[in-house]
């Protein structure tokens, strides 16, 4: 920590220089992002005022919601009210508090994913054992894991980057703070404790993406055997999407932290990152309400 006080901010990447295409991105983002709060914001409050919606699925899916509008809220305003003020300036302290909480809701958000196949294996796979299975001492248990879980990783990631030394550049390469666009431009020449850090977190997702795709196999090889043709297309449209978003989220994500660092900015950078920080937070909300009748039908008993 000697020389980290020589950069007192850090200034992020905006998607264009023109004035025009500035207005444009912001005013895109501004649309996007509130989707992504109306969207979220409804699930919760109905899955919260319905008694019938009282169950592990949609517990689930509510905390899920929660976690994505505190994701997407973590970047996409701070984007916005740079491009309308032509000001990419960000704090130390706030590049440090922007990584630390990117990675907690991520993270969280990913354990989160993997106990909803878990839950939907065992909805599935084990109906009548489903409520002895997943019930509600588990459910808070597994809520509790993902956000223990994403703290831990939160801090690690953060002291392992900030730990290094910033001293030249301080132009982030990207439109947020993230761990790949600060590596490039640390002084440090030795990365070991934020290597060790997306070691660890590599492994970790490598674990949860085979358990999930274990789960899937199991669901949909218990799915081809149901008589019912209703039967199987409500659980394949329950679990397609759900693995859809799983699958974009932890792609681009593992894909931005372990490509090889150029010393130039990409398009694709930019492009590539917002597919696992803004595009999960504002689809999550469209796929488990307008392909759920549940939730049409509780949010229809409301209003």
């Amino acid at each position: 920590m000697i020389n980290i006080s020589t950069v007192t901010e850090f200034l992020l990447q905006g998607f264009s220089d023109i004035r025009e295409l500035q207005l444009l991105h912001a005013t895109l983002f501004l649309l996007v992002y509130l989707v992504a709060l109306l969207g979220n914001l409804l699930i919760v409050a109905v899955t919260t005022l319905d008694q019938r919606l009282h169950t592990p699925m949609y517990f689930f899916l509510k905390n899920l919601s929660f976690i994505d509008l505190c994701y997407i809220s973590t970047t996409v305003p701070k984007s916005i009210v740079n491009s309308l003020t032509s000001d990419n300036s960000i704090s130390f302290l706030g590049c440090v508090s922007q990584l630390f909480l990117l990675v907690l809701f991520a993270s969280s958000e990913f354990f989160l994913l993997t106990a909803m196949s878990y839950d939907r294996y065992a909805a599935i796979c084990s109906p009548l054992r489903y409520e002895l299975i997943v019930n509600k001492t588990a459910c808070v248990c597994i809520l509790a894991a993902s956000w223990l879980s994403g703290g831990l990783f939160g801090i690690l990631f953060t002291a392992s980057t900030f730990s290094l030394t910033f001293c030249g550049s301080n132009a982030v390469q990207q439109f947020f703070c993230d761990v790949p666009p600060l590596l490039k431009i640390s002084c440090s020449e030795v990365h070991i404790a934020i290597d060790v850090s997306v070691a660890a977190g590599v492994v970790l997702n490598a674990i949860c993406f085979t358990y999930i795709t274990l789960s899937y196999v199991f669901i949909f090889s218990a799915v081809l055997k149901m008589p019912s043709s209703e039967g199987r297309t409500k659980a394949f449209s329950t679990c397609l999407p759900h693995l859809t978003v799983i699958v974009i989220f932890l792609l681009t994500g593992t894909f931005v932290y372990l490509k090889p660092r150029a010393d130039s900015p990409s398009a694709l950078d930019l492009l590539v990152s917002m597919f696992y920080t803004v595009v999960p937070p504002t689809v999550n909300p469209l796929i488990y309400s307008l392909r759920n009748r549940e939730l049409k039908a509780a949010l229809g008993r409301i209003l």
